[in-house]
């Protein structure tokens, strides 16, 4: 996924500020934007955001630690999202979230989520982009060995 981000380009990044600074309430969607242009707002964008919206950097900094979607550096190779939700306790969601929980690292980043919508096949998990259902500690280690880290 991270390969579709691009690099850092200043002068890109205050194109799309500047060209969503009329938007009411525009620090969300510039947020979004520069997000989904870089697989996080960096640090760097900050100031330009400030300053193009009339806000201070605290104000810039507070909705981006606000809002846990927004990354801040940018983000692992891969990611393995495990619903922790009640559908999922009930079937042993906890069990593979701890299998998992040591296997992070730079290119691997295991999160929780509460509710991929597949309640009916739980436990669930996200592994990038794929929802897989009845998500064991087999299917972790087969996931965990596709994606090249340790199982």
């Amino acid at each position: 996924m991270t390969g579709c981000h691009q690099k850092w380009n200043a002068e890109r990044a205050l194109a799309t500020i500047r060209g969503l600074a009329d938007v009411p309430g525009a620090l969300l969607p510039v947020l979004h934007a520069l997000h989904t242009d870089y697989g996080h707002v960096p640090d760097e964008a900050v100031p330009l955001i400030a300053r193009s919206l009339r806000l201070s950097e605290a104000e810039v900094h507070g909705v981006i630690s606000f809002y846990h979607d927004f990354r801040r550096t940018p983000p692992p190779a891969h990611t393995i999202r495990v619903c922790r939700a009640e559908a999922c306790q009930s079937m042993g969601c906890e069990a593979v979230f701890q299998h998992l929980d040591g296997s992070t690292g730079p290119d691997l980043a295991v999160e929780t989520v509460y509710c991929l919508g597949n309640c009916a096949l739980a436990p669930a998990a996200m592994v990038d982009s794929d929802l897989v259902g009845r998500f064991s500690i087999a299917k972790a280690d087969r996931a965990l060995a596709e994606l090249g880290a340790r199982p």
